[in-house]
């Protein structure tokens, strides 16, 4: 038996309301499962850790957007020391999916890029999947959408708050 079938799970027991605000938390916990899960599939596909895939995708975003990263940029937004930064940036640079080059007007500076193949790999990698989720997306109506993206923000505020 699928345990994310079983009605409760080991949070929540059921409130008896069908569908209530328990089966919607156990749906929420079961898709950030399979979030995960797809998460290590893609690492393991692409040769990856996690902080190397999150790293990317940085880039990727930064690159589309037209802006430059440097290593001290890519240090904080990942929450690393400058030394785990310059070996995560040595294992994506040695993979072929980051270029080091210099920085348009500081001749001491560096900037980090993804090579077109990274893009093309992620691509590869990902894009049946996003495709399957954009198309669950555009099944809802607008009010549906908005009550959707209201919950998600909710829990994101009911997740990111910290207890005294």
């Amino acid at each position: 038996m699928d345990a994310r079938k079983v009605r409760g799970g080991y949070w929540y027991g059921s409130d008896g309301a069908d569908p209530g605000p328990i089966d919607l938390l156990n749906a929420l916990r079961d898709y950030r499962a399979s979030e995960a899960a797809m998460r290590r599939r893609t690492r393991t596909s692409m040769g990856m850790g996690e902080t190397d895939l999150l790293a990317l995708r940085y880039l990727l975003e930064a690159e589309h957007q037209g802006r430059s990263v440097s290593p001290k940029e890519l240090a904080a937004w990942l929450g690393v020391t400058s030394a785990s930064t310059t070996a995560l940036i040595d294992r994506l640079v040695a993979s072929g999916n980051v270029r080091r080059e210099p920085h348009p007007s500081d001749r001491r500076a560096l900037i980090l890029r993804p090579t077109p193949g990274s893009d093309q790999e992620v691509r590869s990698t990902l894009g049946g999947m996003h495709s399957r989720m954009i198309d669950v997306a555009r099944s809802f109506d607008a009010g549906e959408t908005k009550v959707i993206i209201d919950f998600l923000r909710r829990m994101q505020t009911a997740v990111d708050t910290i207890d005294e």
